[in-house]
């Protein structure tokens, strides 16, 4: 069991990537993982586009938005360290029952299955979906829920002591990610 909640432990949210391309298997992987994922009532409503052309991995990068928590000339990867590789989720709004916990669990099986090749994400929610979608082509019905950044880690990325309730992430000496987690006493509201 401690191998698995390490391994939860050290997939993190990574914003810094060196340039090696993630190969072809991995990336099916991450896809199969998606595919696969729980779903309620087993309705599949979620689609994907794999972005991994390096012109194409620079446009969306100009689209998305990283580090909230940062000034951009700290979160903003460097031109050096972009990520290979994007995937954009989709819900297909043609299809009954599309909603967000289905799409969480595919996100986190992406993620965990890309994490499990040594290949880092992060998870975008803020997004220029219309410039996207615009770029990309989709259909109508296709409403674009997150971009999901991949590449090989250029930094670490930790889960520390929350302090006075702040949850802002952080960059510590070395540029590596310093995440804030509240205590389990503060989350479990009790045991009945």
């Amino acid at each position: 069991m401690q191998d698995f909640m390490q391994f939860l432990r050290t997939r993190r949210t990574y914003r810094r990537f060196k340039q090696t391309p993630v190969p072809a298997a991995v990336v099916d992987d991450i896809l199969e993982a998606a595919r696969i994922a729980s779903c309620g009532a087993n309705r599949q409503t979620l689609k994907y586009l794999v972005v991994q052309s390096p012109e194409q991995v620079k446009t969306v990068n100009g689209l998305v938005h990283w580090a909230a928590y940062l000034p951009p000339e700290q979160g903003t990867p460097k031109p050096e360290e972009c990520p290979t590789l994007f995937i954009a989720v989709f819900q297909d709004d043609a299809l009954p029952g599309a909603n967000d916990t289905d799409a969480g669990l595919a996100l986190g099986s992406m993620t965990a299955a890309a994490w499990s090749h040594g290949v880092g994400s992060c998870i975008m929610g803020a997004i220029d979906r219309p410039a996207l979608c615009n770029l990309f082509g989709t259909a109508s019905s296709l409403r674009l829920h997150s971009m999901v950044a991949f590449g090989y880690p250029a930094h670490e990325s930790r889960v520390v002591e929350m302090h006075d309730g702040d949850v802002r992430y952080y960059l510590d000496d070395a540029r590596d990610y310093c995440v804030p987690k509240r205590p389990l006493s503060e989350i479990l509201l009790g045991r009945i």
